[in-house]
């Protein structure tokens, strides 16, 4: 920057294109040396504004001193603020104003101050919308960082819980936060992480999901994603000290966690708050579900196309009757109700609540009744494929992978009959077991197989037994076992 305090107001205009929002506060000190406060407005609290910086200015008697001993004299003995920042550079003029700093400077000196008066407005602390529990904390994460850091300082009292802050998104500039325990996170997975992060050539960052490629071993958009995701504090702090690290992106409510494991999406909080036998007969249910929503719909059709034989004859009658009276072909029926009901789900997200549960009543009662005394689907199928969706729900965290996998076992089943599902399963479980994130194996700890470790999957121990030996994220690499 220039020693000129004017000069640096005029190149600063021309950077922001004299841009409404910037506003600068023109001021003369006692002995008469020009000096400015830059802000933008709506991103700092006035009110803190002038009773922490400008008053103790003006009412200073700075008697004869000037350039670098005037500025360090208002650093150190006027500015009673707790977070001051000398800056030398006009973009991080623009980085701190923009982000709720008062940028101070004084004519005959080439440096500035950044100070911490933010009092932009966000939304404030209320329970999650996608991870509602029974039991437990009713706060999540909100659109503010620095406020999300707190939630999670609030629950970690621990000196370890490091937070790292980087800038990403070469036009958007939005600050994120890594967090770790430092001694149960690894050095070498932090510094790839770190590397990951700085590494990430993207222009504009809005929201956590922009980051996962960036983090995943591969760079590729795979089915399944080794990056997890969180609007809870109290979950984060659990998978904290598991070894993982969470990444906070300022301006989303949610939190990514990395490594994630592909069993972490059938537990919840509720499952550590309940009684263990209670948690393990969620667990199995939603696992069953899964597995039911996945291969429903395809085995269906390959039962009834290739081997009817193996139904009762009482119901392969009545499933006749009802395909008989239909004009399109099983597969093809099954894909016009999927794409029917998909097409009333997305309906349903983005209109007004209002009218959401007009969608519905639409498409269960007019749609789906009509349709089937019609006999344009038969009751059957459009059973088959309401278990499937409905399933579907319990684990709504692998909702689109669950939706792609049904599409592909409906086709691969009507073509090549129960022998392409199972070709299909052996190829989707080869995928998963090869898939890794910072040497975690994806499918952790069914294989590499882990016995310790399975105390936690589909059963859950005991808080007695749990708390002693906690476990580590990181000793999953390789295949490793614990040993109690």
């Amino acid at each position: 920057m220039y020693n000129s305090i004017k000069e640096n107001i005029t190149k600063l205009k021309n950077i922001t294109s004299s841009s409404a929002d910037f506003t600068v506060r023109n001021l003369v000190l006692s002995n008469n040396t020009d000096c400015a406060v830059i802000t933008i407005e709506g991103m700092s609290d006035k009110e803190t504004l002038a009773i922490s910086v400008i008053n103790p200015i003006l009412e200073t008697d700075f008697k004869d001193k000037k350039g670098r001993e005037l500025f360090d004299y208002i650093h150190n003995s006027v500015l009673s603020n707790s977070e001051i920042i000398i800056i030398n550079t006009f973009s991080e003029v623009i980085k701190f104003s923009m982000s709720g700093f008062a940028v101070f400077g004084v004519d005959g000196y080439d440096k500035m101050l950044a100070i911490g008066v933010q009092g932009f407005k966000f939304r404030s602390v209320s329970e999650p919308e996608s991870e509602l529990v029974q039991r437990g904390s009713r706060e999540g994460f909100n659109e503010a960082m620095r406020i999300n850091m707190t939630l999670v300082r609030r629950r970690m009292k621990n000196p370890s819980l490091v937070f790292e802050t980087f800038t990403v998104g070469t036009e958007s500039k939005t600050e994120i936060a890594l967090c770790y325990i430092k001694g149960t996170a690894t050095d070498s997975s932090v510094e790839e992480v770190r590397k990951r992060i700085k590494d990430c050539d993207i222009k504009i960052v809005l929201g956590a999901g922009y980051l996962v490629p960036y983090l995943e071993d591969s760079g590729k958009n795979e089915i399944f994603t080794g990056v997890g995701i969180t609007e809870r504090p109290d979950s984060l702090c659990g998978k904290l000290m598991e070894g993982r690290i969470g990444i906070i992106v300022d301006g989303t409510p949610s939190v990514l966690v990395i490594p994630h494991l592909f069993v972490e999406n059938f537990h919840s909080i509720d499952d550590y708050s309940n009684r263990p036998y209670f948690a393990a007969i969620t667990r199995i249910l939603k696992f069953t579900a899964y597995l039911t929503s996945i291969f429903l719909p395809g085995l269906y059709i390959a039962l009834v196309t290739y081997h009817p034989d193996y139904f009762p004859e009482v119901l392969i009658k009545n499933i006749q009757d009802s395909i008989s009276h239909t004009p399109l072909p099983l597969m093809l029926e099954v894909l016009l109700i999927d794409f029917l009901y998909e097409t009333m789900r997305e309906a349903g997200l983005r209109l007004p609540k209002v009218l959401g549960h007009a969608v519905s009543i639409v498409g269960a009662l007019v749609i789906g009744d009509c349709a089937i005394q019609g006999g344009i689907i038969g009751a059957p199928t459009l059973l088959a494929v309401a278990i499937s969706v409905i399933c579907s729900y319990v684990v709504p965290d692998l909702y689109p992978q669950i939706t792609v996998l049904r599409l592909s076992f409906v086709v691969v089943g009507g073509i090549m009959g129960v022998w392409g599902i199972v070709m299909l399963s052996c190829i989707v479980l080869v995928y998963m077991s090869s898939k890794s994130t910072l040497g975690v194996i994806f499918i952790s700890p069914i294989t590499p197989f882990s016995k310790f470790n399975m105390r936690d999957v589909f059963i859950r121990l005991g808080w007695k037994k749990l708390s002693k030996h906690t476990m580590n994220v990181q000793n999953l690499k390789g295949g490793s076992v614990y040993e109690e």
